[in-house]
């Protein structure tokens, strides 16, 4: 829709109160005087004057008519001619004749005549004059109020009831109520603007409020869900403590499998901690970036390592296919770390043993590719679209024995994703899980 700009309007508001009333009184002018000329027109007097000589030439000289009804038809056609009004008085001033009867002419200027007969007076004419000044003036004030109306009629409906409006949706936002409804498209340029303006903070404040309840609502989950799964290993590390105690470990053996068990956990209660406090740090925190150039193919080779043990205790093959092109990128080493330790781990504990897993990592114009492929039992058909869910874990990986809880992987896509990349999951066609992901390259 066409706006226009508030001194625009103003201008051509004050350009109206000023315009109508002079043509009103162009108006009125010239239906008094058939003449726009706004001068003292010599031509108007001269003829105005040859009219009331004429007609009271007529009336002087037509005494014994001035009742005849058919003579008063011939002057008033003659006074209607010359726009002109009359009125004949006897010479007992008792009214005879009125061109326009029950109409008074007191603010008209008028001429009056004595009519002599034999010697005599035997009555007057008054005849009016037109006067363009008073019916004028009364078309200035008439323009001038109209003008006035309409142009307040017009404010209040393009300015001051859109403000009324906006002024009600800000009051409305600000008592708690969300559902502010959209406001209409206005025409002032300025207001418009500032509706617009309005619709974008009041839809930021709605996503930044929903996303605080999501957020909230995630927090929650979070840690009750947490809360829950550190039981699990406590309670277990609780008892084991509890039989060293009472010496039910009476033997090296069961002494060294209990202290086995107990490492075991903690190492698990450890890994939870972390994967919650990670995941608070990404989430919630939005840290910045402690950025610096890092070669992701050596970051990778890094968490394979990290996982040696764990992959030679269930005889599983890592193969590492590097391209050897130049795969930097700028990051945060610790996050990115984290990030490829729990992809790692995910596959590492859910291969199954005497298998493979295969860490590919590549370049593609100006992105850093990398793919995590296990022999493992994949992730299935119906849960790949809540892999990476907080708190999610698929029946193959609900045993509580594998530990973690279900943070890492939506972890991992996060930090990829602080990273301006992206991290999917699916499955190879031949067997197992496909974790794939890029980040923007170093030299990009």
């Amino acid at each position: 829709m066409r706006t226009v700009h508030i001194r625009t309007f103003t201008m051509l508001g004050l350009l109206f109160i000023l315009l109508l009333p002079w043509i009103f009184f162009l108006t009125a002018h010239f239906l008094q005087t058939n003449t726009l000329s706004l001068g003292d027109n010599q031509l108007q007097k001269q003829r105005i004057q040859k009219r009331v000589s004429e007609i009271i030439h007529l009336i002087g000289t037509n005494a014994d008519n001035w009742t005849d009804p058919i003579w008063q038809n011939e002057l008033q056609t003659l006074l209607r001619e010359a726009k002109l009004d009359a009125v004949i008085l006897n010479a007992s001033d008792q009214e005879i004749y009125r061109s326009k009867p029950g109409r008074e002419r007191a603010w008209q200027s008028s001429e009056q005549f004595s009519m002599i007969g034999d010697g005599q007076v035997i009555g007057r004419a008054v005849i009016y004059l037109p006067s363009s000044k008073a019916v004028s003036m009364i078309a200035v004030v008439s323009g001038l109020l109209l003008a006035v109306i309409i142009v307040a009629v017009a404010m209040r409906r393009l300015i001051l009831k859109p403000l009324d409006r906006m002024s009600s949706a800000a009051r409305q936002l600000a008592s708690g109520d969300w559902d502010v409804q959209q406001l209409p498209s206005f025409r002032i340029t300025e207001i418009a603007e500032v509706r617009n303006g309005f619709e974008v903070m009041v839809e930021g404040l709605q996503q930044s409020f929903q996303k605080q309840l999501d957020m909230e609502e995630e927090r929650r989950f979070v840690i009750a869900a947490v809360a829950h799964d550190l039981r699990t290993p406590l309670f277990a590390l609780r008892g084991y403590l509890d039989g060293i105690e009472q010496g039910i470990a009476d033997s090296p053996d069961k002494l060294a499998k209990y202290l086995a068990a107990c490492k075991e956990k903690s190492a698990q209660l450890d890994r939870l901690v972390e994967d919650l406090f990670t995941f608070t740090k990404v989430e919630y925190l939005e840290a910045e970036l402690n950025r610096s150039t890092l070669d992701i193919e050596f970051i990778l080779e890094k968490a394979v390592n990290n996982l040696r043990p764990l992959t030679v205790q269930k005889d599983i093959s890592v193969i590492m296919n590097f391209s050897g092109a130049d795969c930097r990128v700028i990051g945060d080493a610790h996050l990115l770390e984290r990030a490829m330790n729990n992809i790692m781990d995910n596959a590492v504990r859910h291969t199954p043993s005497h298998g493979k897993i295969l860490v590919q990592c590549g370049k593609d114009e100006h992105k850093v590719i990398f793919t995590i492929q296990d022999t493992g039992p994949g992730f299935p058909s119906d849960e790949l679209g809540h892999v990476f869910e907080p708190l999610y874990r698929g029946e193959a990986s609900r045993n509580r024995s594998t530990g973690g809880a279900g943070l890492g992987l939506s972890i991992s896509q996060r930090i990829i994703r602080q990273h301006g990349g992206e991290l999917t999951a699916g499955n190879h066609p031949d067997q197992g899980a496909l974790l794939s992901g890029w980040i923007p390259s170093a030299t990009a």
